[in-house]
Formats: C-alpha cells, sequence, structure tokens
C-alpha cells in the first residue's frame, strides 16, 4: 500500500534516522511527481499519482509552514527536524531555494535548536541555487543507491534518459564531502530476475565511490514498508553491519537503519 502525504505540513513523526521530524511536502497533495520511479518508493509508482500535478505555490507554503511550527511550538511537541520530503522529489519544486531560506528564518524564530533536513535524489543538482541551497540545511541528504548505471536503472527509474551515476558524483564533489550519502539496499527480483544490492561487486562499487566522495556521513538503510514490488525484501541489519564497516574504516560515521 503506497502512503502520500496530503498536506503541505505533516507530523511531526518518528523517523529512523533523523528523530521526530516535522515534514514537508512541496509536491502535490494527492498526487506523485518524482525524477525516479523507485521500485521500493513508500509512496508507489509514478504512474499511479497522475491524478494530481499541482505544486503549491511558495506563498502556501510559507504560510504551512509558519502555522505548522507555531502549533507546534504552542503545544510543546518536540521537533528535532524539518525534513523536506513527501510525494516525490522536493528539488523539483522551482522555488525550492527561496523556501529553504524562507525555513531556515522560521525555523529559528520557533524551533533554533532543530535542524533542517532534506532528502533528495541528486537529480536537480545542476538547477540554478539547488546546490546552494542544499548547502545551507543542517543535513544534505542525497541518495545515490549504486555506483552502476545499469543496476541504479533496474532500482530507482530514473525518468531522464540522460540519468548518469557519473554526473550525479562530479555534482555531488561540489559539496567537499559536506552531505550525508544515503543508499538503500535490498534484493528480491525484478521482472523474473534476481537482483541483490549486497552483490560483492556492486558493494565493492559503491565503496569506491563512498571513498571518492567522502561525505561526512554515510546512511545504509533497507526496506522499512511494504513496496510496490511485492517481490522485494530487506536484507537483515548484521549484512548491513558488514557492509558498513569499510566506510567506518575510511573514518566515516554510518548510520544503519534496518
Amino acid at each position: 500500500m503506497s502512503i502520500t502525504f496530503n498536506s503541505i505540513v505533516f507530523g511531526p513523526i518518528h523517523s529512523r534516522r533523523l528523530g521526530t521530524s516535522l515534514g514537508v511536502n512541496l509536491l502535490p497533495s494527492y498526487g506523485k511527481l518524482c525524477s525516479f520511479d523507485c521500485i521500493y518508493c513508500e509512496c508507489g509508482w509514478n504512474k499511479d499519482g497522475r491524478n494530481d500535478n499541482n505544486l503549491p505555490n511558495k506563498e502556501t507554503v510559507f504560510k504551512a509552514l509558519e502555522e505548522g511550527l507555531q502549533s507546534c511550538h504552542n503545544s510543546g511537541i518536540q521537533v528535532d527536524t524539518i525534513t523536506f520530503s513527501g510525494n516525490g522529489e522536493p528539488t523539483l519544486h522551482p522555488d525550492f531555494p527561496e523556501i529553504i531560506d524562507y525555513t531556515l528564518t522560521i525555523r529559528d524564530k520557533y524551533y533554533p535548536e532543530s535542524t533542517v533536513s532534506v532528502l533528495s535524489n541528486a537529480t536537480f543538482l545542476n538547477r540554478p541555487g539547488v546546490k546552494e541551497a542544499l548547502a545551507k540545511v543542517d543535513n544534505p541528504i542525497l541518495k545515490v543507491d549504486s555506483a552502476f548505471d545499469d543496476f541504479a536503472k533496474i532500482i530507482d527509474r530514473p525518468q531522464s534518459s540522460d540519468y548518469s551515476i557519473a554526473s550525479v558524483v562530479e555534482n555531488l564533489k561540489w559539496f567537499k564531502g559536506d552531505f550525508i550519502l544515503q543508499t538503500m539496499f535490498l534484493r528480491g527480483s525484478v521482472d523474473g530476475k534476481s537482483i541483490d544490492c549486497s552483490d560483492p561487486e556492486l558493494v565493492s562499487g559503491w565503496l569506491k565511490m563512498v571513498a571518492e566522495l567522502k561525505p561526512r556521513q554515510v546512511m545504509i538503510y533497507t526496506l522499512d514498508r511494504i513496496p510496490p514490488l511485492p517481490t522485494l525484501i530487506k536484507i537483515p541489519k548484521e549484512e548491513l553491519e558488514e557492509i558498513a564497516a569499510p566506510v567506518r574504516e575510511l573514518g566515516i560515521d554510518v548510520i544503519i537503519a534496518g
């Protein structure tokens, strides 16, 4: 069953990686809009969310943020982080940089001790202002699920034929390590073909990419909810720990969500 977020500000909810998170959805309220169509996405398939493709304007987002944070503050609700995620890719919003600036200002007003996080698939880092906006937030969490184009096309299903890991890696180098790399590990079958993100060749390529990028933190995670493709299964936490070990040897902090 897919999960969609039917308001601009939602929660707070408990995040496996971020604590108590107040979510922000810059995408359609009753649809999904994304540059990927991941086989594991909790929001389901892109094709099932095309009845609504309306993005909220920035003024509406500003109002929802103010009201949401003020309400939480007045009620004494803990907010560890304000997280941009929602029904697809948040950097798709044309006013993303300006919205981030406003969020930082309103965060300082109500929850100066909380962080601002963005979950992104890193496909729009070439857009004007997007990298700069991500550099301003506390937690730019940028997803790369594989070091190999062919495998990324299987699990992430990028919607652009121009997508390439090499291009993404070059864009990520701009951050000079000041970002969080997020990677999904799962196994199962896709179109009758077995896949396994823990395959030694895939992991070796991924580790080389991690060593090249040297992010300040790596988030390794696996399935938490029922994926849209039912032939997928999670990878046990013990195996994720084995994958994480050489990353820690590089001196990089690792969070595992198993």
